[in-house]
């Protein structure tokens, strides 16, 4: 598939900055932070009425079904502006399992909620802080017509606010092994359930979450028991390739912001764009962006065509956009000067946001130990 982005794909990524930047500009990050607020209800209720709650979802279950492609141009542009919605981990990787592993019933009852925007769904994955499947220690023990899940889980993304969890647990075998993986939706306001929040330094809260004797019905468990681990696997690539995506944005704003501002800064009575030190520096990050963007619309493409070599290319989008945006952010912060280190100027925000983005789904050190796995070493 070529790297280019069809008609309607295009139309929506130019609809999408028009709306962020009018609705949801960085100024609101920093107001939300003032008041010692995480996210704003009202934003996520006009992402949802404009559809991106169920961009991915099938239409059968009133969504967009636009794909993946287009859910990452969304995520890129809200990296633009550091818009914090749970559009990734509710509208992106959850919905996914939901249609991937949930029976008819299931999806009816679901989906349409997540598609407008109603109900927030969250994977409750990690016990450490990087994914770690096999190690899933968390257990889901049958009993009567249901089971009791017992065990904790970490850095849950968007946990908080949640209504409900999409909960991985080992209904057979030990942690370290890699079967026995099942997957149960779990009310928020189930008894045995405790909710610690994390305050990471974007203003991004997440939760770690215990589970003590929480029981759920046989109706909670979502595909067979001790198989869903391939569907997993696949959500973790969407949430990764998204993060990528959000960290493309983060970069390109970065780096445009930084270019106006050597445009117009004067030192010793000349522009500071014109030192040739300076330039050097910008052009080996244009390059840098222009390599990600391919990265990233091979990495969505491959989610949305669920190819052979998926996770190959979504492990080496999350590594170059992860360091990119470091690097981005970094020298945005040097080439602005002392002001760049100052509260009062916005940049700092995207270095925050940045270093919070390349944990979410596997930083750069995780994802380059599955790249290298992958390709046999």
């Amino acid at each position: 598939m070529a790297l280019v982005l069809n008609e309607e794909q295009q139309l929506l990524k130019d609809s999408a900055k028009t709306f962020l930047q009018e609705c949801s500009p960085v100024e609101n990050l920093r107001k939300l932070r003032d008041a010692g607020e995480r996210w704003s209800t009202e934003l996520w209720t006009d992402m949802a009425e404009m559809g991106w709650a169920g961009i991915v979802v099938p239409e059968a279950y009133d969504g967009l079904e636009f794909g993946y492609v287009g859910a990452g141009l969304l995520v890129e542009e809200c990296g633009r502006t550091l818009a914090n919605s749970p559009l990734t981990s509710s509208a992106l990787v959850c919905s996914s399992l939901v249609s991937g592993l949930g029976d008819e019933e299931q999806k009816q009852a679901i989906l349409p909620a997540v598609a407008s925007g109603a109900s927030i769904l969250t994977l409750a994955v990690n016990e450490a802080s990087r994914p770690a499947l096999d190690a899933t220690a968390l257990t889901a023990t049958a009993d009567g017509d249901g089971f009791v899940l017992n065990g904790d889980k970490a850095h849950v993304i968007d946990g908080m606010i949640a209504h409900k969890l999409l909960v991985v647990a080992r209904t057979s075998g030990e942690a370290g092994e890699q079967d026995g993986l099942s997957l149960f939706m779990v009310d928020r306001e189930s008894g045995g359930l405790t909710f610690t929040a994390v305050l990471n330094t974007d203003n991004h809260e997440v939760a770690n979450i215990r589970f003590d004797s929480v029981r759920v019905g046989q109706d909670a468990l979502l595909g067979e028991a001790g198989n869903c681990r391939p569907e997993l696997e696949r959500a973790l690539d969407i949430g990764a390739a998204c993060a990528a995506a959000e960290l493309f944005g983060i970069a390109q704003e970065s780096f445009e912001r930084t270019i106006q501002y050597l445009k117009e800064r004067k030192q010793f009575g000349v522009l500071v764009g014109s030192f040739q030190a300076l330039q050097h520096r910008a052009a080996l990050l244009f390059c840098e962006l222009n390599l990600c963007k391919s990265m990233v619309l091979k990495a969505l493409q491959a989610v949305e065509e669920n190819s052979a070599d998926r996770s190959l290319l979504v492990s080496a989008a999350k590594i170059k956009c992860g360091n990119t945006a470091k690097l981005a952010v970094n020298e945005a912060v040097q080439m602005h000067g002392g002001i760049g280190m100052t509260d009062e100027f916005d940049i700092g925000f995207f270095m925050k946001r940045a270093a919070a983005a390349r944990q979410e789904y596997g930083d750069e050190y995780y994802h380059s130990n599955r790249f290298a796995q992958l390709r046999g070493y």
